[in-house]
């Protein structure tokens, strides 16, 4: 347990922010609802998907199915390769890496298995937590809770650029979440800070 200990403590740590603040959102902020953090280029925005980090989506029933089981599936896979990295006394920071990586893929896996069941919709009303009647959607098709918005500049693309040419931008556009953030800077960190661990394993 005590190689454990270093991921367990930072998976339940990210859990418990990025559970607390969708819950926050989702019961004081109906759908569409935002405020300023900073300026005008940081914002608190309210919004809820069916798919992917960053507000993408799979489209129809089966996609939300088919990725609510392969996020189940990495999970699993995840964790079993973390605890392998724990038993071989892997570089301090791949296990936090991977660890972030594993909380992320967890928090929005919560909001997908879950959150259909416990709380209502936020169309026009600020969600319950335990409803009277039940949630919204039934086991696996709940929705992702999404927050940080950082419209950083906005502006219109040339003409001369094809197909987009004319049409406005703003960057950066996807609402995303704690467990969006930590996912991709925890796969940041192992690209960029964790090269030689696996040019050593690639050797043995």
């Amino acid at each position: 347990m005590g190689k454990l200990k270093t991921p367990v403590i930072i998976i339940l740590a990210i859990l418990f922010v990025d559970q607390a603040l969708k819950f926050w959102v989702k019961t004081n902020m109906m759908l569409g609802d935002e405020f300023s953090v900073f300026g005008d280029w940081f914002y608190i925005h309210f919004v809820e998907n069916n798919g992917m980090a960053f507000g993408m989506e799979l489209g129809g029933d089966f996609g939300k199915i088919f990725l609510s089981v392969f996020r189940i599936i990495a999970v699993v896979g995840i964790g079993w390769y973390l605890y392998k990295l724990t038993l071989k006394k892997a570089p301090v920071g791949l296990v936090i890496s991977v660890s972030m990586v594993l909380a992320g893929a967890l928090g929005n896996i919560i909001d997908s298995a879950f959150y259909g069941m416990i709380f209502n919709h936020s169309y026009s009303q600020l969600a319950t937590l335990f409803p009277e009647g039940g949630g919204y959607a039934s086991f696996l098709h709940g929705r992702v809770v999404d927050m940080f918005y950082f419209p950083l500049f906005s502006g219109t693309y040339p003409d001369w650029l094809p197909w987009l040419g004319g049409q406005d931008y703003i960057f950066f556009r996807p609402v995303f979440n704690i467990a969006d953030s930590s996912i991709t800077l925890g796969i940041i960190s192992i690209l960029i800070f964790q090269k030689k661990f696996f040019e050593h394993e690639t050797e043995q």
